[in-house]
């Protein structure tokens, strides 16, 4: 499992794409903002932000989003920015196999065993079978196979529907052909942030010699709708090995949640349930594709064990926040552990 080194035509690929989509506008009002919040200088955070991203591979939203203009420099290089993420799951992952992560109705079908959930791909003709399902799950998850953030993800319900063959045909339209039994969190979840599965992200990678290392974890809430993701109103918070919190909530936009908005619970105070059940079945959907050996898991714990909802290839960053925490170092350090660079 040898790894390709990281590359410095990648590194400028990506600063150049960068360039070519930025937007002045946006990048201003994000150093107001952290300005603003930090109470620092506008046009000295502008020239840091800026700096960090042509200079230190820092996404614009990572520098709001993990309090950089409140950091030294030292403790900057303990992060894990979104420009590396994606620089080491094109070092790590094998570009033949990362199809299977892309399609949600192909990764279930490698997946199945460890989803805990029934499910349906739909296509023309099986209405009845859809119906059929609806009625051992009325209540049912329908998802955009090839999609991100949570978008293309809607709850319906049996009850709802009237005419079977049309409402086949309409989730048809829609693209929405992946259907899935809805999840029952564990009562911990649940007492926390009713009515949505909440996922757990952990970050895996597989070893040189084939052992398998969680180098990150962070606990997602939603907000009642099917989605935990931010363009849902959701927040998450990083967690330690032991799947303590870190500290308080946050979301990509540095907002900060002490507390559930709608159950007033103390997010500081959660640990996430069956840690050493979680730990096991990463360990194991983590070999099913070796090859790629970077990714972001996301699973949610019910009363029984947790679940397998998707993988992420490209993992994405679910990095401790200062401001929430109280800690001033990032989880690069356990990355560089696993990975040996």
């Amino acid at each position: 499992m040898a790894s390709r080194g990281l590359s410095p035509l990648h590194r400028v690929s990506v600063l150049f794409e960068r360039a070519r989509g930025f937007d002045y506008a946006s990048v201003t009002e994000r150093a107001r903002f952290t300005a603003r919040v930090h109470g620092k200088s506008y046009p000295l955070v502008l020239a840091d932000m800026l700096w960090s991203a042509a200079r230190h591979r820092v996404g614009f939203n990572d520098y709001i989003e993990f309090d950089f203009a409140i950091l030294t420099r030292a403790e900057r290089a303990t992060w894990v920015t979104s420009p590396l993420a994606l620089e080491l799951s094109n070092r790590y992952d094998d570009p033949a196999q990362v199809h299977r992560f892309h399609d949600k109705i192909d990764f279930n079908r490698d997946f199945d065993r460890f989803l805990g959930r029934e499910w349906l791909a739909l296509e023309a003709g099986n209405a009845a079978e859809l119906e059929a399902f609806a009625q051992r799950h009325p209540v049912f998850i329908a998802k955009v196979p090839v999609s991100k953030s949570g978008a293309g993800v809607r709850r319906y319900d049996a009850a709802d529907v009237t005419d079977w063959p049309a409402f086949h045909a309409d989730l048809l339209a829609k693209g929405e052909v992946l259907i899935e039994e809805r999840i029952l969190q564990h009562a911990d979840l649940e007492a926390i942030a009713p009515g949505t599965a909440n996922t757990t992200r952990v970050t895996t990678f597989v070893r040189d010699d084939g052992t398998v290392a969680i180098i990150n974890m962070a606990q997602k809430f939603g907000r009642g709708q099917v989605s935990d993701q931010a363009s849902f109103g959701g927040f998450y918070t990083a967690l330690h090995e032991d799947g303590r919190a870190m500290g308080m909530g946050y979301n990509t936009s540095g907002a900060l949640f002490e507390t559930h908005p709608e159950t007033g619970y103390r997010i500081a105070d959660y640990r996430l349930p069956m840690m050493d059940a979680v730990r096991a079945l990463i360990t194991e959907v983590a070999l099913v594709i070796p090859e790629v050996r970077y990714v972001g898991w996301d699973i949610v714990v019910t009363p029984t064990g947790p679940v397998l909802v998707e993988g992420n290839w490209g993992a994405g960053v679910f990095e401790n926040k200062p401001t929430a925490s109280g800690i001033r170092h990032g989880h690069l350090p356990r990355y560089r552990a696993a990975m040996g660079w």
